[in-house]
């Protein structure tokens, strides 16, 4: 499962560029033009809205299990999102979690 999340990571993290790129190249980092493509219509704002949400809930869960796990460097995800992306730095940080549980789990058995 960890080599799985380490490739959703990568296709996180290329995937979604190929439509920022030509964007950046367009437009530069026009935050005002970003946000007016963003909520462009109802259905971009529905997309929108749902990342959003879906990234506080990411947010939220990281700093939960980060604590629980003992993991260090818990805030480098949420620079991850908001760099490249959740698609990038949801599975990155399921492929550290993962590697906490087991060392949690084997630490626990001695």
């Amino acid at each position: 499962m960890k080599s799985l999340y380490l490739l959703l990571a990568a296709a996180g993290a290329v995937l979604p560029y190929r439509h920022f790129i030509p964007f950046l190249r367009s437009n530069g980092l026009d935050f005002k033009e970003f946000a007016a493509e963003l909520f462009a219509n109802n259905i971009s704002s529905f997309f929108a809205t749902d990342f959003l949400i879906c990234c506080l809930v990411f947010f939220v869960f990281l700093v939960r299990e980060s604590r629980k796990l003992q993991m260090q460097h818990w805030w480098l995800y949420i620079v991850a999102t908001l760099t490249i992306g959740l698609s990038f730095a949801l599975p990155l940080f399921l492929f550290f979690r993962q590697k906490a549980c087991e060392r949690a789990k084997t630490s626990s058995l001695f």
